[in-house]
């Protein structure tokens, strides 16, 4: 009886240590995968102030658009946490939707080279963060199931290992945009 006792012990504390090493390890693909979204994340924000001098010039009737994507981009990227970072990110987007409904208003600065050099590295940009926020919200995925299923659910509020934000498209971004030619 003592022997089983110690075979079942010994067989919970293997699966303790290992469910703990997948929280790490999953942990630690989450973080991988926002730090390579990061990447594109801050290179869209240092493009933002760029892109805003050269609509700046042809639309000064428009500064509510633009004083929001510069006061929102004014704040320091380096300084947000990730959560932060998503949210200040999905806010971002949908002002930079406006930002193109607006340029569109204006055929002057359409064909400015400033601006479609600016607002064809955005495009890239905007591609590289939905394809690096698949991979991430990927990650996220299976590291909330680890997180939440029973019964590692109960480990993982041991090992202080909480769900993490999705990085979702927000009810603006869901909606088309509306281009006037």
């Amino acid at each position: 009886m003592l022997y089983f006792i110690l075979i079942i012990v010994i067989l919970v504390i293997i699966y303790v240590l290992a469910l703990y090493n997948s929280f790490i390890k999953l942990d630690n693909k989450v973080e991988e995968a926002f730090s390579t979204m990061d990447v594109y994340l801050k290179k869209r924000w240092e493009l933002i102030p760029n892109l805003a001098e050269v609509v700046k010039g042809y639309s000064k009737h428009e500064k509510e658009t633009l004083t929001k994507i510069i006061d929102l981009r004014n704040k320091t990227y380096d300084d947000l946490s990730n959560n932060e970072k998503i949210k200040k990110n999905e806010v971002l987007s949908n002002g930079l939707n406006k930002f193109i409904v607006l340029a569109e208003n204006y055929p002057d600065l359409k064909a400015s080279s400033n601006y479609k050099d600016l607002s064809d590295k955005l495009t890239k940009v905007n591609d590289d963060i939905a394809n690096s926020r698949k991979y991430y919200n990927g990650c996220v995925r299976i590291y909330n199931n680890k997180v939440e299923m029973f019964p590692n659910n109960i480990f993982a509020k041991l090992f202080g290992y909480k769900s993490k934000l999705m990085f979702e498209a927000s009810n603006e971004e869901k909606k088309n945009i509306n281009v006037k030619l």
